[in-house]
Protein backbone atom coordinates (compact mmCIF):
# COMPACT_ATOMS: atom_id res chain seq x y z
CA UNK A 1 0.00 0.00 0.00
CA UNK A 2 1.11 3.60 -0.41
CA UNK A 3 1.67 5.52 2.50
CA UNK A 4 2.50 9.11 3.15
CA UNK A 5 4.58 9.78 6.35
CA UNK A 6 4.39 13.88 6.74
CA UNK A 7 6.48 16.12 9.21
CA UNK A 8 6.37 19.82 9.48
CA UNK A 9 9.98 19.68 11.03
CA UNK A 10 13.17 18.46 9.47
CA UNK A 11 14.52 14.33 9.24
CA UNK A 12 17.48 15.22 11.25
CA UNK A 13 15.44 17.23 14.05
CA UNK A 14 12.38 14.05 13.72
CA UNK A 15 13.97 10.89 14.25
CA UNK A 16 10.71 9.44 15.29
CA UNK A 17 9.31 9.99 12.05
CA UNK A 18 12.04 8.55 10.05
CA UNK A 19 12.11 5.20 12.13
CA UNK A 20 8.40 5.37 11.09
CA UNK A 21 8.68 5.29 7.36
CA UNK A 22 11.62 2.80 7.26
CA UNK A 23 9.70 0.68 9.55
CA UNK A 24 6.79 0.69 6.90
CA UNK A 25 8.42 0.12 4.22
CA UNK A 26 10.53 -3.06 5.44
CA UNK A 27 6.86 -3.99 5.94
CA UNK A 28 6.62 -3.96 2.45
CA UNK A 29 4.63 -0.51 1.77
CA UNK A 30 5.44 1.96 -0.85
CA UNK A 31 6.65 5.20 1.42
CA UNK A 32 7.31 8.59 0.44
CA UNK A 33 8.32 11.16 3.41
CA UNK A 34 7.74 15.09 3.68
CA UNK A 35 9.35 17.38 5.50
CA UNK A 36 10.38 21.05 5.77
CA UNK A 37 14.04 22.77 5.65
CA UNK A 38 14.22 26.04 7.26
CA UNK A 39 17.49 26.01 9.73
CA UNK A 40 20.76 25.66 8.03
CA UNK A 41 22.48 22.96 10.63
CA UNK A 42 19.38 20.94 10.46
CA UNK A 43 19.33 21.27 6.76
CA UNK A 44 23.14 19.85 6.00
CA UNK A 45 21.76 16.75 8.33
CA UNK A 46 18.84 15.99 7.30
CA UNK A 47 19.41 12.46 4.73
CA UNK A 48 17.03 10.26 2.63
CA UNK A 49 14.84 7.61 4.28
CA UNK A 50 16.17 4.38 3.29
CA UNK A 51 13.83 2.54 1.63
CA UNK A 52 11.47 5.69 1.11
CA UNK A 53 10.82 8.79 -1.03
CA UNK A 54 11.24 11.86 0.41
CA UNK A 55 10.51 15.53 -1.28
CA UNK A 56 11.02 18.54 1.42
CA UNK A 57 9.90 22.19 0.97
CA UNK A 58 12.99 24.44 1.40
CA UNK A 59 12.14 28.30 3.64
CA UNK A 60 15.06 29.15 5.22
CA UNK A 61 16.11 33.09 4.89
CA UNK A 62 19.26 32.19 2.93
CA UNK A 63 18.78 29.86 0.07
CA UNK A 64 15.26 30.18 -0.37
CA UNK A 65 14.13 33.45 0.93
CA UNK A 66 11.06 34.31 -1.56
CA UNK A 67 9.68 30.89 0.16
CA UNK A 68 10.64 32.65 3.79
CA UNK A 69 8.93 35.69 3.31
CA UNK A 70 6.05 34.34 1.57
CA UNK A 71 5.11 31.83 4.49
CA UNK A 72 5.94 34.51 7.00
CA UNK A 73 3.36 36.59 5.58
CA UNK A 74 0.79 33.96 5.02
CA UNK A 75 1.42 32.48 8.55
CA UNK A 76 0.84 35.69 9.92
CA UNK A 77 -2.45 36.68 8.36
CA UNK A 78 -3.72 33.57 9.02
CA UNK A 79 -3.62 34.22 12.80
CA UNK A 80 -5.15 37.51 11.95
CA UNK A 81 -8.19 36.14 10.42
CA UNK A 82 -8.68 33.15 12.97
CA UNK A 83 -8.60 36.27 15.75
CA UNK A 84 -11.25 38.35 13.55
CA UNK A 85 -13.31 35.52 12.63
CA UNK A 86 -12.75 33.24 16.54
CA UNK A 87 -11.70 30.28 16.74
CA UNK A 88 -14.64 27.83 17.22
CA UNK A 89 -15.91 29.59 13.23
CA UNK A 90 -12.86 29.66 11.98
CA UNK A 91 -12.62 26.85 9.25
CA UNK A 92 -10.21 24.07 9.49
CA UNK A 93 -8.17 25.01 6.74
CA UNK A 94 -7.54 28.27 8.15
CA UNK A 95 -6.76 26.71 11.78
CA UNK A 96 -4.04 24.63 9.87
CA UNK A 97 -2.60 27.65 8.67
CA UNK A 98 -2.49 29.55 11.51
CA UNK A 99 -1.06 26.59 13.52
CA UNK A 100 2.32 25.79 11.64
CA UNK A 101 4.37 27.83 9.11
CA UNK A 102 3.95 26.37 5.30
CA UNK A 103 1.00 24.22 5.98
CA UNK A 104 -0.30 25.14 2.46
CA UNK A 105 3.38 24.02 0.59
CA UNK A 106 3.69 20.41 2.88
CA UNK A 107 0.40 19.69 2.22
CA UNK A 108 0.59 20.04 -1.92
CA UNK A 109 3.39 18.37 -1.44
CA UNK A 110 1.59 15.27 0.25
CA UNK A 111 -1.00 15.53 -2.02
CA UNK A 112 1.19 15.61 -5.57
CA UNK A 113 1.20 11.81 -5.40
CA UNK A 114 -1.84 9.17 -4.78
CA UNK A 115 -1.58 7.72 -1.22
CA UNK A 116 -3.62 4.61 0.70
CA UNK A 117 -3.02 6.73 3.75
CA UNK A 118 -1.14 9.81 5.24
CA UNK A 119 0.54 9.69 8.98
CA UNK A 120 1.49 12.92 10.54
CA UNK A 121 3.75 13.73 13.04
CA UNK A 122 5.28 16.76 14.87
CA UNK A 123 2.45 19.80 15.87
CA UNK A 124 2.24 21.03 12.02
CA UNK A 125 2.09 17.91 10.57
CA UNK A 126 -1.18 16.71 12.14
CA UNK A 127 -3.26 19.29 10.33
CA UNK A 128 -2.12 18.38 7.10
CA UNK A 129 -2.53 15.42 7.32
CA UNK A 130 -6.07 15.45 8.25
CA UNK A 131 -6.35 18.08 5.33
CA UNK A 132 -4.57 15.48 3.36
CA UNK A 133 -6.38 13.00 4.17
CA UNK A 134 -10.15 14.39 3.73
CA UNK A 135 -8.74 15.85 0.11
CA UNK A 136 -7.52 12.63 -0.90
CA UNK A 137 -10.55 10.52 0.21
CA UNK A 138 -8.31 8.29 2.27
CA UNK A 139 -7.57 7.49 5.87
CA UNK A 140 -5.23 9.20 8.11
CA UNK A 141 -3.46 8.67 11.35
CA UNK A 142 -1.21 11.33 13.50
CA UNK A 143 1.32 11.13 15.80
CA UNK A 144 0.97 12.87 18.99
CA UNK A 145 4.85 12.68 20.22
CA UNK A 146 4.47 15.62 22.36
CA UNK A 147 1.17 16.57 24.46
CA UNK A 148 1.59 19.86 22.69
CA UNK A 149 -1.09 22.16 24.50
CA UNK A 150 1.24 21.42 27.57
CA UNK A 151 4.09 23.08 25.60
CA UNK A 152 2.63 26.17 25.67
CA UNK A 153 3.23 28.82 28.91
CA UNK A 154 0.87 29.08 31.60
CA UNK A 155 -1.20 32.49 31.69
CA UNK A 156 -3.53 34.18 29.39
CA UNK A 157 -0.93 35.35 26.75
CA UNK A 158 -1.11 31.51 25.33
CA UNK A 159 -4.80 31.52 25.71
CA UNK A 160 -4.95 32.03 21.76
CA UNK A 161 -3.23 29.41 20.95
CA UNK A 162 -4.58 27.14 23.37
CA UNK A 163 -8.16 27.86 22.12
CA UNK A 164 -6.36 27.16 18.76
CA UNK A 165 -4.58 24.15 19.33
CA UNK A 166 -7.64 22.53 21.48
CA UNK A 167 -9.79 23.17 18.27
CA UNK A 168 -7.25 21.56 15.95
CA UNK A 169 -6.09 18.94 17.92
CA UNK A 170 -10.13 17.79 18.72
CA UNK A 171 -10.82 17.46 14.88
CA UNK A 172 -8.03 15.30 14.01
CA UNK A 173 -8.28 12.80 16.47
CA UNK A 174 -11.65 12.55 16.20
CA UNK A 175 -11.15 12.27 12.29
CA UNK A 176 -7.97 9.94 12.53
CA UNK A 177 -8.48 6.19 11.90
CA UNK A 178 -5.54 6.15 14.58
CA UNK A 179 -3.10 8.03 17.01
CA UNK A 180 0.03 7.17 18.54
CA UNK A 181 1.56 9.35 21.67
CA UNK A 182 5.19 9.27 22.40
CA UNK A 183 5.13 7.81 26.13
CA UNK A 184 2.36 6.01 28.28
CA UNK A 185 1.88 9.28 30.03
CA UNK A 186 1.11 11.26 26.52
CA UNK A 187 -1.08 8.58 25.18
CA UNK A 188 -3.20 8.63 28.67
CA UNK A 189 -3.59 12.26 28.75
CA UNK A 190 -5.08 12.83 25.36
CA UNK A 191 -7.87 10.13 25.75
CA UNK A 192 -8.49 11.88 29.04
CA UNK A 193 -8.67 14.91 27.37
CA UNK A 194 -10.17 14.33 23.80
CA UNK A 195 -12.00 10.75 24.84
CA UNK A 196 -10.67 8.50 22.25
CA UNK A 197 -7.55 5.66 22.53
CA UNK A 198 -4.10 6.45 21.53
CA UNK A 199 -1.60 3.77 21.03
CA UNK A 200 1.92 4.44 22.96
CA UNK A 201 4.71 4.16 20.94
CA UNK A 202 8.22 5.12 22.87
CA UNK A 203 10.93 6.75 21.29
CA UNK A 204 12.96 4.26 21.14
CA UNK A 205 15.93 2.71 18.84
CA UNK A 206 17.06 0.28 17.07
CA UNK A 207 19.73 -2.24 18.61
CA UNK A 208 23.17 -1.43 17.93
CA UNK A 209 24.93 -4.01 15.96
CA UNK A 210 27.91 -3.68 18.62
CA UNK A 211 27.07 -4.29 22.00
CA UNK A 212 28.93 -0.97 24.39
CA UNK A 213 32.02 -1.74 26.66
CA UNK A 214 30.29 -1.61 30.45
CA UNK A 215 34.00 -0.36 31.69
CA UNK A 216 34.20 2.87 33.37
CA UNK A 217 36.21 5.28 30.99
CA UNK A 218 39.07 5.92 33.49
CA UNK A 219 39.79 7.27 36.59
CA UNK A 220 39.91 10.60 36.18
CA UNK A 221 36.41 11.54 37.24
CA UNK A 222 33.20 10.85 35.88
CA UNK A 223 32.06 11.85 32.00
CA UNK A 224 28.82 13.11 31.87
CA UNK A 225 26.33 13.53 28.54
CA UNK A 226 23.57 15.06 27.44
CA UNK A 227 22.26 16.49 23.77
CA UNK A 228 19.50 17.89 22.20
CA UNK A 229 18.71 20.20 19.03
CA UNK A 230 19.53 23.97 21.31
CA UNK A 231 21.30 23.89 24.40
CA UNK A 232 19.53 26.42 27.34
CA UNK A 233 17.99 26.96 30.68
CA UNK A 234 14.95 25.07 32.39
CA UNK A 235 16.38 21.66 30.77
CA UNK A 236 17.76 20.66 34.21
CA UNK A 237 21.52 21.22 33.96
CA UNK A 238 21.42 23.83 36.30
CA UNK A 239 20.69 20.87 39.24
CA UNK A 240 23.34 18.65 37.68
CA UNK A 241 25.80 21.42 38.34
CA UNK A 242 24.78 22.00 41.67
CA UNK A 243 25.05 18.70 42.19
CA UNK A 244 28.64 17.92 40.73
CA UNK A 245 29.38 21.38 43.44
CA UNK A 246 27.89 19.53 46.50
CA UNK A 247 29.21 16.35 45.83
CA UNK A 248 32.97 17.75 45.94
CA UNK A 249 34.03 15.27 43.06
CA UNK A 250 35.42 15.67 39.39
CA UNK A 251 33.27 15.46 36.56
CA UNK A 252 33.18 16.51 32.71
CA UNK A 253 29.63 17.64 31.65
CA UNK A 254 29.99 16.88 27.92
CA UNK A 255 26.75 18.98 26.03
CA UNK A 256 25.62 18.38 22.31
CA UNK A 257 23.36 20.96 20.37
CA UNK A 258 23.07 23.96 19.09
CA UNK A 259 23.57 26.98 21.42
CA UNK A 260 25.70 28.05 24.88
CA UNK A 261 25.47 26.90 27.81
CA UNK A 262 24.86 30.18 30.43
CA UNK A 263 25.42 28.50 33.84
CA UNK A 264 28.65 29.54 36.22
CA UNK A 265 30.75 26.08 37.08
CA UNK A 266 32.97 25.18 40.14
CA UNK A 267 36.26 24.62 39.59
CA UNK A 268 35.67 20.73 39.78
CA UNK A 269 33.34 20.33 36.70
CA UNK A 270 35.11 20.86 32.87
CA UNK A 271 32.06 21.84 30.42
CA UNK A 272 32.72 21.12 26.54
CA UNK A 273 30.46 21.51 23.93
CA UNK A 274 29.90 19.42 21.05
CA UNK A 275 28.18 20.36 17.31
CA UNK A 276 24.51 18.92 16.56
CA UNK A 277 24.55 15.60 14.76
CA UNK A 278 22.24 13.41 12.81
CA UNK A 279 20.32 11.12 14.52
CA UNK A 280 21.63 8.54 13.31
CA UNK A 281 25.18 8.85 14.84
CA UNK A 282 23.83 9.44 18.59
CA UNK A 283 24.02 6.29 20.26
CA UNK A 284 27.35 5.79 18.96
CA UNK A 285 28.33 9.39 20.30
CA UNK A 286 27.29 7.90 23.19
CA UNK A 287 29.64 5.37 24.06
CA UNK A 288 32.43 7.30 25.08
CA UNK A 289 30.68 8.71 28.05
CA UNK A 290 29.99 7.12 32.06
CA UNK A 291 26.40 8.61 32.57
CA UNK A 292 23.71 10.45 30.30
CA UNK A 293 21.48 12.65 31.49
CA UNK A 294 17.86 13.33 30.84
CA UNK A 295 17.29 15.94 34.19
CA UNK A 296 13.67 17.15 32.56
CA UNK A 297 12.38 20.03 35.07
CA UNK A 298 8.69 18.66 34.92
CA UNK A 299 8.33 23.04 34.96
CA UNK A 300 5.22 22.50 31.66
CA UNK A 301 2.86 19.27 31.32
CA UNK A 302 4.68 18.27 28.18
CA UNK A 303 8.32 17.63 30.15
CA UNK A 304 6.36 16.13 33.05
CA UNK A 305 4.70 13.69 30.81
CA UNK A 306 7.24 12.75 27.86
CA UNK A 307 9.88 10.00 28.00
CA UNK A 308 12.71 11.58 26.11
CA UNK A 309 14.36 10.05 23.34
CA UNK A 310 17.96 11.08 25.47
CA UNK A 311 17.29 8.89 28.45
CA UNK A 312 16.34 6.08 25.53
CA UNK A 313 19.40 6.65 23.42
CA UNK A 314 22.09 6.71 26.50
CA UNK A 315 20.75 3.14 27.55
CA UNK A 316 21.57 1.92 24.07
CA UNK A 317 25.04 2.89 24.30
CA UNK A 318 25.32 1.34 27.49
CA UNK A 319 25.25 4.36 29.93
CA UNK A 320 23.72 4.58 33.23
CA UNK A 321 21.08 7.06 33.23
CA UNK A 322 20.51 10.49 35.92
CA UNK A 323 16.59 10.31 35.85
CA UNK A 324 14.24 13.07 36.72
CA UNK A 325 11.65 11.68 38.49
CA UNK A 326 8.65 12.68 36.23
CA UNK A 327 5.20 10.54 35.20
CA UNK A 328 6.85 9.92 31.33
CA UNK A 329 10.02 8.69 33.21
CA UNK A 330 8.89 5.97 35.90
CA UNK A 331 8.08 3.01 34.07
CA UNK A 332 11.95 3.35 32.27
CA UNK A 333 13.48 3.76 35.97
CA UNK A 334 11.73 1.57 37.40
CA UNK A 335 12.90 -1.26 34.88
CA UNK A 336 16.11 -0.21 34.94
CA UNK A 337 16.79 -0.57 38.61
CA UNK A 338 20.10 0.00 39.22
CA UNK A 339 21.16 1.52 36.13
CA UNK A 340 18.98 4.49 36.90
CA UNK A 341 19.15 6.91 39.13
CA UNK A 342 16.12 8.89 39.87
CA UNK A 343 15.94 11.94 41.73
CA UNK A 344 12.87 14.76 42.14
CA UNK A 345 13.87 18.31 40.01
CA UNK A 346 15.24 20.48 42.41
CA UNK A 347 16.29 17.97 45.22
CA UNK A 348 20.25 18.47 44.26
CA UNK A 349 20.76 16.98 47.62
CA UNK A 350 19.84 13.86 46.59
CA UNK A 351 21.33 14.12 43.17
CA UNK A 352 25.03 14.78 44.28
CA UNK A 353 24.57 11.97 46.54
CA UNK A 354 24.31 9.36 43.72
CA UNK A 355 26.71 10.93 41.96
CA UNK A 356 28.88 11.05 44.44
CA UNK A 357 28.33 6.88 45.18
CA UNK A 358 28.83 6.06 41.75
CA UNK A 359 32.37 8.64 41.42
CA UNK A 360 33.41 6.53 44.53
CA UNK A 361 32.38 3.02 43.44
CA UNK A 362 33.20 2.16 40.27
CA UNK A 363 31.68 -1.33 40.54
CA UNK A 364 28.81 -0.29 40.95
CA UNK A 365 28.96 2.05 38.16
CA UNK A 366 29.95 -0.49 35.81
CA UNK A 367 26.96 -2.65 37.39
CA UNK A 368 24.57 0.18 36.99
CA UNK A 369 25.85 0.21 33.05
CA UNK A 370 25.04 -3.08 32.72
CA UNK A 371 21.84 -3.20 33.92
CA UNK A 372 20.93 -0.31 31.57
CA UNK A 373 22.40 -2.22 28.94
CA UNK A 374 20.45 -5.15 29.30
CA UNK A 375 16.77 -3.19 30.00
CA UNK A 376 17.33 -1.88 26.80
CA UNK A 377 17.86 -5.37 25.18
CA UNK A 378 14.83 -6.71 27.07
CA UNK A 379 12.44 -4.42 26.27
CA UNK A 380 13.32 -0.55 25.27
CA UNK A 381 14.29 -0.79 21.42
CA UNK A 382 12.83 -0.30 18.69
CA UNK A 383 12.45 -3.77 17.46
CA UNK A 384 10.71 -4.75 20.25
CA UNK A 385 6.77 -5.85 19.33
CA UNK A 386 5.69 -3.16 21.90
CA UNK A 387 7.34 -0.47 19.58
CA UNK A 388 7.54 -1.51 15.90
CA UNK A 389 5.20 -3.76 15.84
CA UNK A 390 2.35 -1.36 17.49
CA UNK A 391 2.90 1.29 15.04
CA UNK A 392 2.73 -1.13 12.13
CA UNK A 393 -0.69 -2.60 13.35
CA UNK A 394 -1.69 0.76 14.08
CA UNK A 395 -1.35 1.40 10.24
CA UNK A 396 -1.98 -2.03 8.81
CA UNK A 397 -5.51 -2.03 10.91
CA UNK A 398 -6.28 1.20 9.44
CA UNK A 399 -5.31 0.15 5.75
CA UNK A 400 -7.97 -2.80 6.02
Amino acid sequence: MRICVITSGHLATCPRMVKAAEALAEAGHAVRVISAQFVDWAAAADNAVAGCRWSAFDYRRRTAPVNYWRTGIELHAARQCVRMVGVERAPFRLLAAANGRASRDLLNLALAQPADLFYGGTRGGLAIAALAGRRAGVPYGVDLEDFHEGELPDGRQADGARLLLRRLQSEVLHGAAFATAGSAAIAARYQFEYGRPVVPVHNTFPLPAEAPDPDTHGAGGLRLYWFSQTIGRGRGLEDVVRAIELAGIRAELHLRGAGAFECATPVNLTVRMHAPAPPARMIDLCRPYDIGLSPEEGRSLNRELCLSNKALTYILGGLAVVLSDTAGHRALAGDLGEGALRYRPGDVASLAAGLRRWSEDRGALRRARAAAWQAAQRRWNWQDRRERGALIGAVEGALA
